[in-house]
């Protein structure tokens, strides 16, 4: 029979002592309670953010390994390895090394591959997430600084891929740093000494791919880590936006907790994604240096083309008119510095457009229910502006590739390019408002009226309708949930005793704005409970 005594006197396990220990000096236990029960809903779109996240573990992962492999040097060397075209040819070791991952290094080609391919589905999907951020409006408060996270993401992967896919030193990868440096050039002043800084000398210098290296494999990747991590700490600690719907509130997530449910879906999607790009990887050849040969300064690749990311800035460069300005013995290069001003400027615009929205709305509360961009014509409108524009001079980039497979005159692209540029988003602008104002109303009609059945009735005067069904309260209730803004106003020009009152400049362009985006004809109004009770009582239809 056990006392009381023995009982004191019995030890806990190993395993529950060293995590008491823990948790007394880490508070590991109440936080990881925390977090394990949080809530995550689930929609098909979230998993756009879970692709770009798992990319980018198959990138380190990958990277990892040809780290291992390859050669950052300049240093000229004759290959004498197994792939014989380029036997007996002067190159440099980094060229070299990428030919012996290629054809010596076992699984070397599909590393290969999986890197190159993943870097490209991890900008595509942030793309492609940050444009669901945008038209769900997403980055509303609190989420402003994630926002920004996530566009110094993107903007890094830029950087990040320009500096990978130039290490091998080939032909391609060498004219599109030449491409950059001239682009550098053309900077006022400063320019050539950012050049001769850059490349360590004239170009192509001797340190470029040693640089490139090191900010490939390290600066880069440890900045977007710090951000990847910062991004998900401030998405468990906002909670996760959701789309209207029964029960789903400002005050609550509805979904499944992160364990086990959702950490089971998101690891098994992550072999879904690392399988897909591997299967990608196998069978679709990307970037075969070896057919290229290693880069010279007097030749240019044909059909040089960087990564589909970057054609948008080259598009700018491309349909500019060669301007120059010619003063004091100096020329300055506006046919490249113009576009090369262009360019951050555009994606500038895309990162504060959050802060411009909450100063035009004057909304200064927390949002954890998304848009239907349906709902938000205007800031729809600017997003297939700006994607539009983005597609356009994306068309641009590749001129002499649609001149060539299309039996196109290069000079009417140059020309369809440099007038869509200016016409293609006013008109994307225009008609999507149209499109949203359009699905407004349907979605108007059917809360009143209800979904169309299908159905053909003959009234007893012979008339013949069709049988609308009303909608169930769940499906009202996504239609209805939206809130639709007043414009602002800026109220009576004199005070209570007459005295002219002063507006400021400032206020004033922000009362335009808000009437540009929530005045007449920007939004329709929701129907009320009044109308559809009418409706519903039979008053005024069959």
């Amino acid at each position: 029979m056990s006392t009381a005594s023995d009982e004191k006197t019995r030890q806990a396990p190993a395993g529950e002592r060293v995590a008491d220990w823990a948790d007394g000096r880490l508070g590991i236990y109440g936080a990881a309670k925390g977090m394990v029960r949080k809530v995550f809903p689930d929609h098909w779109s979230f998993m756009l953010g879970e692709i770009a996240l798992w990319s980018f573990v198959v990138i380190i992962l990958t990277g990892v390994y040809l780290t291992l492999f390859f050669h950052p040097s300049m240093n000229e060397v004759v290959y004498d390895g197994s792939y014989v075209p380029m036997q007996g040819v002067r190159m440099t070791e980094a060229y070299a090394s990428t030919l012996d991952i290629s054809f010596d290094v076992r699984g070397g080609l599909l590393i290969r591959q999986i890197h190159h391919w993943a870097a490209l589905i991890f900008v595509a999907a942030m793309f492609v997430h940050m444009m669901r951020v945008f038209f769900t409006g997403a980055f509303r408060k609190p989420r402003e600084i994630n926002w920004v996270f996530g566009f110094l993401l993107f903007v890094l992967a830029l950087f990040t891929g320009l500096t990978g896919y130039s290490l091998p030193d080939d032909l391609l990868s060498g004219t599109g740093v030449r491409f950059a440096q001239g682009a550098i050039l053309s900077t006022p002043i400063v320019g050539t000494y950012i050049s001769m800084f850059l490349f360590g000398g004239e170009f192509p210098g001797h340190d470029i791919v040693a640089r490139f290296y090191s900010i490939h494999i390290l600066l880069l990747p440890g900045i977007m880590l710090g951000l990847v991590v910062a991004h998900l700490i401030l998405v468990f600690y906002h909670k996760h936006t959701q789309f209207a719907g029964p029960g789903k509130t400002n005050n609550n997530v509805v979904g499944a907790p992160f364990l086990p449910i959702y950490m089971a879906k998101a690891g098994g999607f992550f072999f879904l994604v690392f399988g897909v790009i591997a299967i990608i990887s196998a069978i679709a050849t990307i970037n075969p240096v070896w057919a290229i040969g290693p880069y010279r300064p007097d030749l240019v690749s044909t059909g040089a083309q960087p990564d589909w990311y970057l054609g948008f800035s080259e598009g700018l460069i491309r349909v500019m008119p060669g301007w120059e300005l010619n003063f004091w013995g100096h020329t300055l290069v506006l046919g490249v510095f113009i576009p090369l001003m262009i360019f951050p400027l555009v994606l500038v615009a895309l990162a504060v457009y959050p802060f411009i929205e909450s100063w035009v709305t004057g909304d200064k509360r927390e949002h954890h229910i998304l848009d239907r961009p349906r709902n938000v014509p205007t800031r729809t409108g600017f997003g297939v502006a700006w994607l539009t524009l983005y597609f356009i001079l994306l068309i641009g980039g590749g001129n002499d590739i649609w001149a060539t497979h299309f039996h196109l005159s290069i000079n009417t692209i140059t020309w369809f390019i440099r007038i869509a540029f200016f016409v293609g988003p006013v008109v994307a602008f225009v008609v999507t408002k149209r499109i949203c104002l359009g699905l407004q109303r349907r979605d108007a009609e059917k809360v009143l009226h209800g979904r169309e059945s299908g159905v053909i009735k003959r009234l007893p005067h012979g008339e013949f309708v069709e049988v609308h069904q009303p909608l169930d309260q769940g499906a009202l209730h996504t239609l209805t949930a939206h809130e639709q803004y007043k414009p602002a106003e800026l109220g009576p020009t004199v005070d209570e005793n007459g005295v002219e009152r002063k507006t400021s400049p400032v206020e004033k362009v922000r009362v335009k704005l808000s009437k540009g985006y929530y005045g007449e004809g920007n939004q329709i109004p929701k129907p009320t409970a009044e109308e559809y009770k009418e409706i519903t009582s039979g008053h005024g239809h069959h």
